[in-house]
């Protein structure tokens, strides 16, 4: 560095190409600095920011950056000290060139340094508002707050509108960590100026200052919007185009940040952005009902000019005013979820009309606040009054004319909104399709068009294609073909692709398979089948091309041969060989299997026998790979070959899979195994000598393995039953009803230990139940042998519960009457020393009963009313309701309800939870008689009677449709007033009703939430009357009789946020959200869950009480638990802190939340305490890569 002293007097190029080298140099980790030569480069380095050449200086200052942390703390105060002065100089260029070095050195230095040097710097730099941003940003300067504040307010009326701007910028940097009294002064001053008015120019500036403030703080300034939309409203009918424009901006910013406080004034802020979204002074649409008729005339008009020729003004700015008003609106419908209705009735026909907009970037907001009004109404639990069918016509006729509009910008704009139309309205094109079609197919063939406006109006017709019927489009197919092909073998890949994606559902349309599809019998596709093919097939053998492109490519003559292959006989066997390669390659593999599945399920019959000998061990090995995508989907292929070309299958080729099988059977992964057992039923079907070498081989192990799973439930199951029925119908040798008995009962009578699961014995039944249904001559005697086990007094429990549940699942499809000893020996089996032989029996009553109800159920009614043992025959009882036929049980529903009726005030909780299921149950069988019974029992003296009832409506709810819900809407308001009931346990229960209609149907009680609302947030409130002290022994135990109540009505309020949200007023909500993390642990684990999920669902109200919400996350993750206490508490306490800090994590996804001073602070102290930290980072990495796995699509 001795040369650096030289270096000054040398001429431009050599100190430029210097100072370069410098730069260099100082950005290499590896070079490390001694005490003189940081001396002399900084001193040259700060003489270099005066140099007379402005490129120079511009690389003098990049040294800066890496300089400030390769010297000492010394050397970097020298700097700034430097800096500091330079920036007081007479000389403008030296003062703006050391406020950029200024900032660049703010910007590298660490947080600790820079709050030093901050501090040092704030003395000589509180008149420049170039740094005072940079510096503000990093919450450093708190305690000069106020004397910022006083020397960046008079900036704000400077003659230099640059000055004015960074001011802004400063002030919206200040506001989001100053403190309270400094915010008051900066808004009282905004309001006195605006009231005051003195100048416009300023005036324009403090309407900017107050929206740039409502954008950086939304969450504070909420609270003064009474005082400044009144003085905005007033300030927007000023004749002063700009500050007109400013004003609309305020308003979007108020809307977008202070969603509670503006709601008062929304009517008023849509009214002057309707105004003004029509305000062009300068330009007069006289031409507006000229083209009325000009739909048709202009379908093959090829020379429409657009509007390059339009009237245009430079002085004109109007155009920005409008731009805000669209602007604005698009906040308003994208915030005011409630409002839909008037947005349909008011600015839905306003934005329609403006699609007309002259000015391109209007017009481009102008489709964005319609695109969000349309994505607004796309939730299907929204009534058909929301929709905007009735005002489909006047959108279609709006952008017929702009479709054709030479501007790409436009043309795209339109696209994009038919694609969300028809997504929130399928179908709602079909009268419109010939008015469409020759605007989409404009785009496709002009030249102008760029590829993004081509992929816009493929990926449009695909999806219009998708969502209405063929027989729309069959007139069309004759223009739609060439420019589709055309795009197929455009050379730009991403066109190729979704053209591709287009061709595929054209095939549909020309041809569709569904015999139901109208005009599809008149419409001959045969002049198109040849160019469909063509261009597809010269994508599908290209190999140098994009991957999206070869997979797009099979699926599309995967369909092309699905659709149209009885039209290709020449042209199949080739193909069907390129089908084969593709299958043999690790890339395209997965997209070939789907596409041969396809064409195996096709109606046409397709031969595939060509290819079958080659592609079954292919598809075989398959089943090994690591991929579960493809396993499944080649089980599924091999499942309807099999179905469909079983003649073509050979032996050798089933033992090829049946090789690969047994490791897929397993309940690591059920849904692969129950496709596995899907193809065994098949197998079972269409090739049952094949299956002999299942006997006591791997397959056969497996299974029974998978039987005895705690895991097997659901599809899983009945794929198991299904097999076990194909399987024993095959009569193959070593595979008979008593082998596969054997096999599966076996295990419970040869172990004297019983088997883990309950699960396992009640899945070994239904097997057994399946066989015996198959084989219904060997039922008699297995039934009799289950008697039997039942009555031997030496059998096990484990036997006993194996024969009682087989005997019922039996019972429940076979009439077993003809048992005399039955319903004594299963009363008997009531008796036993095991609960689960007794539960079993219970079970077993119940589900033989449903075989023959004339039988049995009267016998069971008859055993309620005189036996003790109510609880065991209740649940007899429901199973019977549960599963018998709906007409079978309608003679018996007086007598079953008026016994249920005696036992609903029954003391025992257990005994009226399984009652109000049976009354439950019952009511679905006959609503109109039952409900209203129901609703009268409300009147009950008896709370036990008030909580059955009101516990019995829980099971009429569903989450599928039933004849019962208008009936249930009318009323549940009946029942869910009980939740003033003055006892606890009704108002429980309420709460559980209510949590159970809001998660399965939650328009029961949408219209009812006014009124709900208010008592079910009373019941979140700790009552100090139901807490009390309960000794134990030589201690105190505190308990509180009202934590059931919380807890239920917290649950509640959870599943509200998933299916009410727009019903719920969030602050009201997040006031109780905020006691919740103060209560009992319980209560906070349900409350740190909502504060996640509110994160993301409303953060800009999260945002607002943001200071409130951290502080008991603090208290949580701070509390120590008290060193003499039993590992329980610890654990608790754990749980609670991640939970906690799970919560904060969510928290911070928030943009702006790390800006509140107090979150800021709770950071810093996370990060001090090792524990914190460390379950902070381990959150933080959980979270996202559970965010990369719901990204994976595989």
């Amino acid at each position: 560095f001795d040369c650096v002293t030289h270096y000054y007097s040398m001429f431009l190029l050599q100190r430029f190409m210097a100072t370069n080298d410098l730069m260099t140099e100082l950005q290499k980790d590896s070079i490390k600095l001694d005490d003189d030569s940081e001396r002399k480069v900084v001193k040259m380095i700060l003489k270099l920011l005066e140099d007379k050449n402005g490129e120079v200086q511009n690389l003098a200052v990049k040294c800066l950056g890496p300089l400030v942390s390769k010297v000492k703390e010394y050397q970097v105060e020298t700097i700034v000290d430097t800096l500091c002065t330079n920036m007081l100089s007479d000389k403008e260029q030296l003062r703006d060139i050391s406020s950029i070095g200024l900032k660049t050195v703010i910007g590298e230095l660490p947080p600790a340094s820079s709050g030093n040097t901050c501090t040092h710097t704030h003395t000589h730099t509180h008149t420049h508002t170039h740094t005072l941003p940079e510096i503000i940003q990093g919450g450093l300067l708190v305690n000069f707050h106020p004397s910022i504040l006083s020397c960046l307010l008079p900036q704000l009326t400077s003659p230099r509108l640059a000055v004015r701007k960074r001011t802004i910028m400063a002030l919206g940097h200040l506001v989001m960590s100053c403190g309270n009294l400094v915010f008051i002064d900066l808004i009282e001053h905004l309001l006195t100026e605006l009231g005051r008015n003195d100048n416009m120019s300023t005036t324009r500036t403090y309407i900017q200052c107050t929206a740039a403030i409502s954008r950086q703080a939304g969450h504070r300034i909420g609270e003064y919007l009474e005082k400044i939309i009144p003085l905005v409203v007033k300030f927007c009918n000023v004749d002063d185009d700009e500050l007109r424009e400013y004003c609309i901006q305020a308003f979007e910013s108020f809307v977008r940040r202070c969603p509670k406080e503006v709601y008062p004034h929304v009517p008023t802020v849509i009214s002057i952005c309707l105004r003004y979204l029509t305000y062009d002074p300068n330009y007069n649409f006289d031409d507006e009902d000229e083209d009325d008729n000009a739909m048709d005339a202009e379908q093959n008009d090829e020379d429409y000019q657009g509007s390059d020729d339009e009237y245009s003004d430079d002085d004109d700015m109007s155009w920005k005013v409008r731009r805000a008003a669209a602007k604005c609106l698009d906040a308003v419908v994208s915030t005011r979820h409630e409002m839909l209705p008037e947005f349909y009735r008011s600015v839905s026909p306003a934005l329609v009309c403006r699609f007309k907009e002259r000015e391109e970037n209007v017009k481009a907001d102008v489709f964005h606040a319609y695109l969000s009004l349309l994505k607004q109404t796309r939730p299907p639990l929204l009534g058909a009054c929301l929709s905007p069918s009735s005002q489909v016509p006047m959108i279609v006729k709006a952008l017929h004319k702009q479709l054709k509009e030479k501007s790409v910008k436009t043309r795209q704009c339109c696209f994009n909104m038919l694609t969300e139309l028809v997504n929130v309205l399928p179908g709602a094109l079909t009268q419109h399709i010939p008015v469409l079609i020759p605007g989409i197919i404009f785009s496709l063939n002009d030249k102008s068009s760029s590829s993004n406006l081509k992929i816009d109006a493929l990926a449009c017709l695909h999806v219009i294609m998708v969502t209405h019927p063929a027989h729309a489009f069959h007139a069309h197919v004759p223009a739609l073909v060439p420019p589709v092909v055309a795009c197929v073998g455009d050379p730009f890949y991403k066109i190729t692709s979704e053209a591709l994606l287009v061709t595929q559902q054209l095939v549909k349309v020309i041809r569709p398979l569904d015999s139901q599809s109208e005009g599809s019998d008149s419409f001959d596709p045969s002049p198109y089948i040849n160019d469909l093919f063509t261009c597809t097939i010269r994508r599908l053998k290209a190999a140098d091309i994009d991957q999206e492109v070869k997979e797009r490519a099979i699926s599309c003559m995967g369909q092309i041969i699905c659709n149209l292959g009885d039209r290709l006989p020449a042209e199949l066997p080739g193909t069907l060989l390129i089908f084969l390669e593709r299958l043999k390659n690790e890339i395209t593999r997965l997209t070939t299997v789907k596409a041969v599945t396809l064409i195996a399920g096709s109606p046409l019959k397709i031969d595939l026998r060509p290819v079958l000998r080659e592609a079954v061990p292919i598809l075989a090995s398959f089943l090994r790979k690591n991929q579960r995508a493809l396993k499944l989907c080649t089980l599924a292929a091999l499942d309807i070959l099999l179905r469909n070309y079983s003649s073509a299958v050979t032996p050798v080729m089933v033992d090829a899979v049946l090789a690969e099988l047994p490791p897929l059977i397993s309940e690591s992964d059920m849904h692969v195994s129950q496709m596995a057992l899907s193809f065994l039923s098949t197998l079972a079907v269409t090739h049952p000598s094949s299956l002999a070498q299942l006997s006591g081989g791997n397959i056969m192990t497996q299974l029974i393995a998978l039987v005895r799973s705690p895991l097997l439930q659901g599809g899983a199951l009945a794929a198991m039953l299904d097999f076990y029925q194909a399987l024993v119908t095959t009569e193959t040798s070593g595979l008979g009803y008593m082998d596969l008995l054997r096999m599966l009962t076996g295990p419970v009578y040869s172990q004297s230990a019983a088997l883990p699961h309950k699960q396992a014995y009640c899945s070994i039944a239904k097997c057994v139940a399946a066989l015996t249904r198959a084989c219904p001559t060997e039922g008699p005697a297995v039934v009799g042998q289950f008697i039997q086990d039942v009555k031997n007094s030496r059998s096990t429990d484990s036997i006993r519960l194996l024969a009682l549940l087989s005997l019922g699942e039996v019972g429940h499809h076979v009439d077993l009457s003809s048992q005399p000893e039955l319903k004594t020996v299963i009363l008997d089996a009531f008796s036993s020393s095991s609960e689960e032989v007794k539960s079993a029996a219970s079970y077993a009553l119940g589900s033989i009963a449903v075989g023959n109800l004339p039988e049995y159920l009267p016998f069971v009614l008859q055993e309620i009313s005189s036996s003790k043992r109510q609880y065991l025959l209740l649940h007899s009882l429901k199973e019977i309701i549960s599963s018998a036929s709906v007409s079978g049980l309608k003679p018996y529903v007086e007598s079953v309800w008026s016994l249920l009726l005696k036992h609903c005030e029954c003391q025992e909780e257990g005994t009226r939870n399984v009652v109000a299921e049976c009354l439950g149950k019952l009511t679905l069988i006959d609503p109109e008689t039952l409900l209203p019974r129901l609703k009268g029992y409300l009147l009950s003296g008896s709370s036990y009677a008030r909580s059955s009832v009101v516990t019995a409506v829980k099971f009429t709810i569903s989450d599928q449709p039933q004849p019962i819900d208008p009936l249930l809407k009318n009323c549940i308001g009946d029942f869910l007033k009980t939740l003033e009931d003055p006892d606890l346990n009704v108002r429980r229960v309420a709460l559980v009703t209510f949590n159970s209609a809001a998660h399965n149907k939650p328009s029961l009680i949408r219209e009812l939430l006014d009124s709900v609302l208010p008592q079910l947030y009373n019941e979140t409130k700790v009552r100090k009357e139901l807490i009390r002290e309960v000794e134990m022994g030589p201690f105190k135990h505190t308990v509180d009789d009202g934590l059931d109540l919380r807890k239920a009505a917290f649950e509640c309020m959870y599943t509200l946020l998933d299916s009410c949200l727009d019903r719920l007023d969030i602050f009201t909500f997040l006031n109780h959200v905020e006691d919740g993390l103060k209560d009992h642990y319980d209560i906070k684990m349900l409350t740190f869950l909502m504060l996640a999920r509110l994160s993301s669902l409303c953060p800009s109200a999260v945002l607002q009480r943001l200071d409130r919400l951290v502080e008991p996350l603090r208290a949580t993750c701070t509390t120590k638990v008290k060193a003499n206490s039993v590992k329980q508490e610890f654990e608790k306490q754990d749980e609670l802190k991640r939970s906690a800090m799970r919560a904060v994590v969510a928290l911070l996804t928030i943009p702006e939340a790390e800006k509140s001073p107090l979150m800021s602070e709770f950071q810093s102290q996370i990060s001090s305490n090792q524990e914190l930290a460390a379950i902070f980072d381990s959150i933080q990495r959980d979270s996202s890569s559970a965010n990369m796995e719901s990204m994976d699509t595989s």
